[in-house]
């Protein structure tokens, strides 16, 4: 029902900064919560930030606050990660979210993200 378009990955050094994208196929989708997951082979997914569609409250894990800052912009049906001071931990597939207590997780294909010097 809604497909999810992330970019921005890709090679950055420890210290530097990337801005990842989503955008949603459909407006109208202010009322999801929305956030960014990181993967890491033989790991357990790791829930990164998320912006709740009911208050607007934000979450971050705390391996990352501080360093990242998540935003929406409704009117473009985009959610941004911009990832700061970068480590060679943050090295990961970053997947965008959309959920919905009524319809359910939608999730973009993942992009990579390595931090490396």
């Amino acid at each position: 029902q809604v497909q999810l378009v992330e970019s921005g990955g890709g090679l950055a050094q420890p210290g530097g900064s990337l801005r990842l994208s989503c955008v949603a196929s459909k407006s109208g989708l202010g009322a999801y919560s929305i956030g960014w997951f990181r993967q890491v082979p033989g790991k357990e997914r790791e829930g990164v930030s998320c912006i709740s569609g009911t208050d607007d409250s934000i979450f971050y894990a705390d391996s990352v606050k501080g360093r990242f800052t998540i935003s929406r912009d409704n009117a473009k049906n985009t959610v941004y990660l911009q990832m700061n001071s970068l480590k060679s931990e943050d090295t990961a597939v970053y997947l965008c979210n959309f959920f919905s207590v009524l319809l359910g997780n939608f999730w973009g294909q993942g992009t990579q993200v390595t931090v490396s010097s």
